[in-house]
């Protein structure tokens, strides 16, 4: 049997015309964040993870990794900290290192181009040597537009989630052509026909404002900005802190009651204190919920333009997201 839900995403009209990429950003050790990436283990692999030809791994020819404590690192436009800033890159973040200008280095690390201060970045042997600890295995879903996350490794098990086409997982073990892997805070299993498997290293994260048009609210336009300054900080289970460490409905309760809103902290009944509207009504600010069948167990902030901010996992911590990365359950609104 085809492992694929017969659900496909939604399409969504939220009033925003594009995103920019100049949100302020903290420098180095401005703010606590989580370490980004850790050692997997695998069940069994097609040949070593980091054994690239000539050197190369997960595509990098001239490896740079981030050398910071805490905090974040600048990517700046160009090669002076008065440039505008254009990404960020977290603790052993990888990048491809493209020239130096004197104290600088200008990088390439996922969809983030532009300048950092060379001191914060590793090559050579030492790259290498973090890179190993912290490479991942991932399953890109390909060829369905959904793809069914079971409990267990065969198709008679129970669907835990739904994920979307282009999405990709973290893989804890393979088992039999099916893939263990991380959903926000679930784990399950997915089927290898409808995943393409690759390796890869963490990244810098384009940190996105929102341009909104008509229509939308001041206290939503400032809900969303509020809540993407805390991208890149941990997930915690149970946690509260924005800053310190927070699980997903923890997230959405405290960024909310910074705007006079009170929810509580679980994910299953924070729809009932707003109301409930369809998917092509969302607005920056609404809620999106997700789950297994009906049963809510995910909550995540809509930020418009189709994305998502949410606390994820203790992996990646708090991210955008693609809204229907996975099928949500339902979609509230608790503001004008």
């Amino acid at each position: 049997a085809l492992d694929v839900a017969s659900e496909v995403p939604l399409d969504v009209t939220a009033g925003v015309s594009d995103i920019l990429t100049d949100m302020r950003t903290v420098a180095v050790d401005d703010m606590d964040l989580a370490t980004v990436g850790q050692g997997i283990e695998t069940d069994s692999q097609d040949g070593e993870a980091s054994s690239e030809e000539e050197g190369i791994i997960c595509g990098y020819e001239n490896l740079g990794i981030a050398d910071i404590k805490e905090g974040n690192l600048n990517v700046r436009e160009e090669a002076t900290t008065d440039s505008k800033v254009v990404g960020k890159m977290t603790k052993h973040n990888a990048c491809e290192v493209l020239e130096q200008d004197g104290d600088w280095l200008k990088i390439k690390s996922g969809k983030v181009q532009g300048y950092v201060k060379a001191e914060y970045i590793l090559t050579g042997d030492k790259a290498l040597a973090i890179a190993e600890e912290e490479i991942v295995t991932v399953v890109t879903v390909t060829g369905t537009a959904t793809l069914r996350v079971r409990e267990k490794p065969s198709t008679d098990s129970a669907t835990l989630a739904l994920v979307g086409e282009g999405e990709s997982l973290v893989v804890k073990k393979e088992k039999n052509d099916w893939y263990y892997v991380e959903v926000d805070d679930q784990e399950g299993y997915v089927s290898g026909d409808y995943v393409e498997v690759s390796t890869k290293l963490p990244t810098a994260q384009t940190i996105t404002e929102v341009k909104y048009g008509e229509g939308v609210s001041d206290v939503r336009v400032a809900l969303v900005q509020y809540a993407l300054q805390f991208v890149g900080n941990r997930y915690v289970w149970g946690g509260t802190s924005l800053t310190n460490g927070v699980d997903c409905s923890g997230f959405t309760m405290q960024v909310y009651a910074h705007f006079g809103i009170s929810l509580p902290h679980h994910s299953g009944s924070q729809p009932g204190y707003g109301t409930r509207i369809s998917a092509s009504q969302a607005r920056p600010g609404d809620l999106f919920f997700y789950g297994n069948g009906s049963r809510i167990n995910h909550v995540a902030i809509y930020i418009g333009n189709g994305q998502i901010v949410h606390a994820s996992n203790p992996r990646t911590g708090i991210k955008v997201s693609n809204a229907y990365y996975r099928t949500p359950v339902c979609v509230v609104s608790y503001l004008p």
